[in-house]
């Protein structure tokens, strides 16, 4: 029961379940998440890739925590691995188990959803090594990752015209503002990098217009979504830069991760409809429950 727990906190299940919101979106922007053409074979492919992100995040943070084992033993000894609950070599096996699911899964709805699984876990495996301890490319990286699984949703069409994956970068932005405000989470002093973040997500806002004016997007049902996003983020990043404490800064890259429910359920609102966007951000709730009990960064 104890191994079982540990894995729970090492995967951060209250994360993995804003990836499966990544997935609905992407679906969304896809014109699959229309009720009147859902069918059998789509649910079961939204199922497959619900568990292929499951696998690829759960792998991604595993290897997080195995590549940052020396620094945790200083910083954060409480963590899965350093405390000892999982050995390093169990923890290898787990993330090694967690991608294969994640990538067989996504083969089975598509080839070109198996190869866009292969690309998330190259990405978040060279992130986890190498890219986050550099300052532009590390937010970078990891908002590719993101970025990437919004696209994997957006695999479920075969037939999407290509110009609908730019959509992608937006995530790519906001993951992106919230890696910088992660950056020197347990020193503090990080202001600047807070502030650059909230620039990014304010370019999201305008990003979510373009799309308005380009895609078949509605941005006038999408808009509460996003500003319950916005504000959101920016109360909490603003409370961040005003005390600029490892605690305060922790909750706001806290509450960035979770509030990519409601940017998805903005993607929803505006691609399928708001009732769709509803059901998308009660996942919400859930999220912040989860993350009660398990961490989040």
């Amino acid at each position: 029961m104890k191994k079982w727990y540990a894995v729970l906190q090492l995967i951060r299940p209250a994360n993995i379940v804003t990836a499966i919101a990544d997935i609905i979106a992407g679906i969304a922007i896809s014109g699959f998440l229309v009720p009147e053409i859902i069918d059998q074979n789509i649910i079961f492919h939204i199922i497959l890739l619900s568990i292929a992100t499951s696998g690829l995040y759960g792998g991604g943070i595993v290897f997080n925590d195995i590549f940052d084992l020396k620094q945790d033993q200083l910083n954060r000894p409480e963590r899965v691995i350093p405390s000892g609950r999982l050995s390093l070599n169990q923890a290898k096996i787990l993330g090694i188990i967690l991608f294969t699911i994640g990538i067989s899964s996504a083969f089975l709805v598509s080839i070109h959803s198996g190869y866009i699984a292969i690309s998330i876990m190259v990405f978040a495996l060279l992130y986890d090594k190498y890219a986050k301890h550099h300052t532009l490319f590390g937010p970078l990286n990891m908002g590719l990752c993101r970025g990437l699984n919004l696209i994997l949703g957006m695999s479920i069409n075969p037939y999407l015209e290509p110009q609908y994956y730019l959509i992608g970068l937006l995530p790519v932005l906001f993951i992106s503002a919230i890696t910088l405000t992660a950056q020197k989470e347990t020193k503090g002093k990080n202001k600047v990098a807070i502030a650059v973040a909230m620039i990014l997500d304010a370019t999201i806002v305008v990003g979510f217009f373009i799309i308005g004016q380009h895609f078949n997007f509605s941005f006038t049902k999408a808009f509460w979504f996003l500003l319950f996003w916005y504000g959101l983020n920016t109360i909490a990043k603003t409370n961040a830069i005003l005390n600029n404490n490892p605690k305060l800064i922790m909750k706001a890259v806290k509450i960035g991760v979770l509030s990519l429910i409601p940017l998805n359920a903005s993607y929803v609102a505006g691609f399928s409809n708001i009732y769709m966007a509803l059901l998308v951000l009660c996942l919400l709730p859930f999220s912040l429950f989860l993350s009660k009990k398990f961490p989040v960064t």
